[in-house]
C-alpha cells in the first residue's frame, strides 16, 4: 500500500517540487494550497490530491485533512512547508504584518500539526517534517521577524520531538540555505520607511548584499535538492532531528556553532559591509 504525505504550500517552490518528487517515488500526495483552481500541473498527476488549505484558516485545515484521509485512507507524513518572510527595520512594520509573519510561520504550523495529531496518535506512527532555514539557527540584518519565526520553528520542533516519542511519531527539521525559488516574489514582504533616516545606510547595504548573494542562482540549491533531503528525512528510520541542505548551510551553520556571538556577528557585518 502506498504511503501518503500531506504538504502545505505546494503552489510553487519547495512545496511543489517535493510533491512531484514524492509522487515520482510512488507516494500518494495531498498537495494543499490557497488557490487550487490555479494549479495545472499537480492536479493531473496520478495519486495526487490538490486541495484548498490556508494555514490561517482552521476550517480549511480540517477540511483538507479530512479530504486527504477520505481519499487515501491514512496519512504517514506531514510536511509543514507554507511560509512567509518579512524583512526590514522592525520600527517600519505595521502590527498586522508582524502578526501575519508569526501566524503563517508559527501558529499555522501548529494548527496544521494539531489537526493531524489525533490521526497519528491513533495509528501510533507518523512523521512531522518542518521546514526551517539556516535562518532558524543564525540571523542576517533586518530579519528580526522572519528569523524570530524560524527560531520558533526550531524550538517547537525540538521540544515536540520528546512528546511525539510517546505516540511513535518522529519529528524532522529541514534547514536549507539559499534556494533558487520565487520566494522573494511571492512570499517576501519588505518594509522600509525612508523617513527613518537612521536605518537607511544599513537598509541599502543589506539589500545590496542580498542581491549579490542571491542574485546568482547558480550558487543556490535547487528545490529538487531540498525535496530529496525531505524524502530522506521522511524515510529515515533513525532518530535524527535536523537535516541541512546546501553547501552554504553546512558552512554557515558549522561556523555559527564554532564561533562566539561576537565573532560570528562581526563576520556577518563584514559580509554586508556594515
Amino acid at each position: 500500500m502506498n504511503k501518503t504525505i500531506l504538504i502545505t504550500g505546494t503552489s510553487s517552490g519547495i512545496g511543489k517540487e517535493t510533491a512531484k518528487y514524492f509522487q515520482a517515488k510512488g507516494w500518494n500526495v495531498i498537495a494543499t494550497m490557497r488557490s487550487p483552481d490555479k494549479e495545472k500541473e499537480l492536479s493531473i498527476m496520478e495519486n495526487v490530491l490538490v486541495v484548498k488549505m490556508d494555514v490561517l484558516d482552521l476550517q480549511s485545515i480540517d477540511k483538507a485533512v479530512h479530504r486527504g484521509l477520505e481519499q487515501f485512507g491514512g496519512i504517514d507524513v506531514l510536511l509543514n512547508n507554507a511560509g512567509y518572510g518579512a524583512y526590514g527595520p522592525l520600527e517600519s512594520f505595521p502590527r498586522e504584518n508582524i502578526i501575519r509573519q508569526f501566524n503563517t510561520n508559527v501558529i499555522g504550523l501548529l494548527d496544521v500539526t494539531r489537526a493531524i495529531l489525533p490521526h497519528f496518535r491513533a495509528r501510533h506512527s507518523g512523521t512531522i517534517i518542518n521546514i526551517s532555514s539556516i535562518g532558524g539557527k543564525m540571523t542576517f540584518p533586518l530579519g528580526s521577524l522572519y528569523h524570530g519565526s524560524k527560531f520558533a520553528v526550531e524550538g517547537i520542533s525540538e521540544s515536540l520531538s520528546f512528546e511525539m516519542e510517546a505516540i511513535g511519531v518522529k519529528v524532522r527539521i529541514i534547514e536549507p540555505g539559499g534556494v533558487a525559488t520565487d520566494f522573494a516574489g511571492r512570499s517576501f514582504d519588505f518594509q522600509n520607511n525612508e523617513s527613518m533616516v537612521e536605518y537607511q545606510e544599513m537598509v541599502g547595504k543589506t539589500l545590496l548584499g542580498f542581491e549579490e548573494t542571491l542574485g546568482d542562482t547558480s550558487k543556490l540549491s535547487k528545490p529538487s535538492l531540498v525535496a530529496a533531503v525531505i524524502y530522506q528525512a521522511a524515510t529515515d528510520t533513525s532518530n535524527r532531528l535536523r537535516y541541512r541542505v546546501g553547501k552554504d548551510a553546512e558552512i554557515l551553520l558549522t561556523r555559527r556553532g564554532e564561533s562566539s556571538d561576537a565573532h560570528f556577528l562581526q563576520g556577518i557585518k563584514q559580509q554586508f559591509n556594515l
